[in-house]
């Protein structure tokens, strides 16, 4: 295979997985709709951080550990299902609490709670808690390596184009989020926003406990 044709067929697998709605997209439209626009770049970083890190660890030959080892994948599935579902859970409850006054929300913002830096481990963590992503980049990356390339550049090379497309995919998100910013302004609204994306997390933790 050569690498033009590798890297042509590696982006429309990888396009077709980044478009299909998931997690990922859940966390980056909830983020940018609330109008934390920074923290929603914050995610999309984070997100983004953990697939190079998927990527470089499968190129090195890290990640056929943790697929080789049935206890490893547990361990990790489990801590990220965890996570997942507490994430999901605590979303949900805070709906319940009492819908904040519009002018209490339009401050927290101000505040600073629009964070880069907390969107980015959000972004991150959730990444690489998911132990599926491991598997995908075992499975799939090496098949996409022409005979005779570096592993670890050619690698590194097929991550890039799935982080590029990423975030191309990202932008485009956060941009139709910024459209639903006036209607989302409504508590009401905000709450539905959260309690859907919040069943959607729990949900996903689930099925990653499940092994699904």
């Amino acid at each position: 295979m050569a690498m033009s044709t590798a890297l042509w067929s590696f982006a429309l697998v990888v396009g077709l997985l980044t478009l299909t709605p998931g997690l990922d997209t859940a966390l980056i439209l909830r983020t940018s709709a609330l109008g934390r626009r920074g923290r929603a770049w914050g995610v999309v970083l984070g997100i983004q951080t953990g697939t190079l890190l998927w990527g470089a660890l499968t190129s090195l030959g890290v990640t056929a550990l943790l697929t080789a080892s049935h206890l490893a994948y547990t361990t990790l599935r489990w801590v990220g299902a965890a996570y997942l579902v507490w994430m999901g859970i605590r979303m949900l409850r805070d709906t319940f609490r009492g819908l904040p006054a519009p002018d209490a929300h339009d401050s927290a913002l101000l505040a600073g709670t629009d964070s880069v830096g907390a969107g980015w481990r959000q972004g991150t963590l959730t990444n690489l808690l998911n132990p599926k992503m491991g598997a995908f980049y075992v499975a799939v990356l090496p098949q996409f390596i022409p005979v005779g390339a570096s592993h670890f550049t050619m690698g590194l090379l097929l991550t890039t184009v799935h982080i590029l497309i990423g975030l191309i995919w990202s932008a485009v998100l956060i941009g139709f989020a910024r459209v639903l910013h006036g209607w989302l302004r409504k508590p009401r609204a905000r709450r539905l926003l959260d309690r859907i994306t919040g069943t959607v997390i729990a949900a996903f933790g689930v099925r990653l406990a499940l092994g699904d």
